[in-house]
């Protein structure tokens, strides 16, 4: 039931934040869709964040807030995403975005990183509320999914 309140408030969150994001955008602005992809990698890192300050033991273990942290990975990653990498939104194109152009050539590739990171979020998800140890094995390919796509079609900053 927890688990469930949580997950649906990270929706809600991610909702929220695309909504707002795509209101009434200002000129010089970055378009909708950066913005809600922004969101979705601040989320993301939010999660991460929790999850790896548990790992590395700079701060207790929480089983809950480890579930409720895996649970929101989980939802991010299975978040139709789509709308949100549209052509045009390209680090060659646009200030303010880190996408390289490779990732429009190159579908095939970023949708095998992508189930990658499915994967590697469901097993967080099972694996989080189970002590410590647990957390820790899955992290490794949690980072490995994301540095895997980031690595190949992120610019630097």
């Amino acid at each position: 039931m927890f688990h469930h309140r949580i997950l649906s408030l990270g929706a809600a969150a991610l909702i929220l934040t695309a909504t707002t994001l795509s209101a009434g955008s200002h000129s010089g602005d970055l378009p909708a869709p950066v913005k809600a992809r922004h969101g979705q990698m601040q989320l993301y890192a939010f999660n991460l964040g929790t999850l790896g300050a548990m790992a590395k033991g700079e701060v207790a273990y929480d089983a809950e807030a480890a579930s409720a942290a895996a649970a929101n990975l989980l939802a991010l990653a299975t978040l139709n995403a789509g709308p949100m990498w549209a052509p045009g939104t390209d680090s060659d194109s646009l200030d303010g975005s880190r996408a390289l152009p490779a990732i429009w050539e190159n579908f095939p590739d970023v949708g095998a990183k992508a189930g990658a990171m499915v994967e590697a979020a469901t097993a967080m998800n099972a694996a989080a509320g189970n002590g410590l140890d647990a957390l820790q094995a899955a992290m490794g390919p949690v980072g490995g999914a994301c540095g895997g796509c980031h690595k190949v079609y992120r610019a630097e900053e």
